[in-house]
């Protein structure tokens, strides 16, 4: 999550930890966006030659400037509670929000297709998942059957995974 309020931008990992240092690049293109505060959902990658996401090159150092944020849902915007409005109002007031957006921030684009054909052209593609919203949904942490996320059995980070800590 990237959370920006007066105190500044922090972004929080699942176990709610504040990785803002790590990621420069994020933290700028939040702190630049034309609100008060915003609460956006999100995930941190780094895109291979291809522009496909590579999520063990977040564990290098060296990659830190090439971090984004796919953004792909927005909770709370200027001081407004966004997570009772469905899926596809807050889709349409985040892309709102991060047109014209600096790099370290990258709208997730929502396609509106059967999620087992997305899946099944992810992993031909050689992602490594994909999330899954149902249209009209109101937000809520965790997954549900609301929110889903497939990992591709295939991708080495997902094979990687359950092998290592990534701390």
């Amino acid at each position: 999550m990237a959370q920006r309020d007066p105190i500044g931008v922090r972004l929080l990992t699942r176990n709610a930890h504040d990785w803002a240092q790590r990621y420069p690049a994020i933290v700028e293109a939040v702190n630049r966006l034309r609100v008060r505060s915003c609460l956006i959902d999100g995930e941190a990658v780094v895109c291979d030659q291809h522009g496909l996401a590579v999520f063990e090159r977040l564990r290098h150092k060296h990659e830190a400037h090439h971090v984004l944020l796919y953004a792909f849902d927005l909770l709370e915007l200027d001081g407004e509670d966004l997570r009772r409005e469905p899926f596809e109002t807050r889709k349409a007031t985040l892309t709102s929000l991060l047109r014209g957006c600096l790099p370290g921030l990258r709208l997730n684009e929502h396609l509106a297709q059967p999620g087992d054909l997305v899946f099944r052209h992810a992993c031909k593609l050689g992602c490594e998942g994909i999330v899954s919203k149902r249209l009209g949904s109101r937000y809520r942490s965790g997954r549900s059957p609301d929110w889903l996320k497939m990992k591709n059995p295939a991708a080495p980070a997902v094979k990687r995974e359950a092998e290592e800590d990534w701390g």
